[in-house]
């Protein structure tokens, strides 16, 4: 590890040392972000449009980190136990997410059941679309020369 410093006093490197770990924390956020959350995947056309993306996905980064009580920790076979007392880590929270709205209920109601539509009415044909046959075809099969005989004669 690195630190530079330049200025007339001797750094602190209790600072140092507390601004490298708040560095490493906001890398992994924006690692986050970009292969989570889909930051750098949407193809965005306007700079206002980049600006709503971006405060829509801290949004949904505040909402993970505030689900963290809500949520069990769903750990892979190969995944450490959380310590105890240790909040889960935002990619955890979204791992777990979706169990949230089953504990929480759904202002909405039980949606209907559905039913096939009525079909085809009676009396409808099922035809086939005119094809129309194209020059090279024609030429092809020597039907293109029977065509300009009839148009002539």
């Amino acid at each position: 590890m690195w630190l530079w410093h330049r200025g007339p006093e001797l750094p602190d490197l209790d600072v140092c040392w507390r601004a490298y770990l708040r560095r490493f924390d906001m890398e992994h956020t924006f690692k986050l972000m970009k292969s989570q959350l889909g930051w750098t995947a949407a193809r965005l056309r306007h700079p206002e449009q980049a600006v709503r993306w971006t405060w829509l996905l801290i949004t949904a980064y505040a909402q993970l980190r505030l689900a963290r009580g809500l949520v069990d920790d769903l750990r892979r076979p190969w995944e450490r136990r959380p310590r105890p007392g240790k909040p889960l880590t935002p990619y955890r929270v979204r791992r777990a997410f979706r169990h949230v709205r089953d504990r929480l209920g759904t202002p909405s109601l039980v949606p209907k059941t559905s039913h096939p539509g009525p079909g085809r009415p009676p009396g409808g044909k099922n035809t086939p679309a005119p094809r129309h046959r194209l020059g090279s075809e024609l030429r092809k099969t020597g039907t293109a020369q029977k065509v300009r005989r009839k148009k002539k004669g």
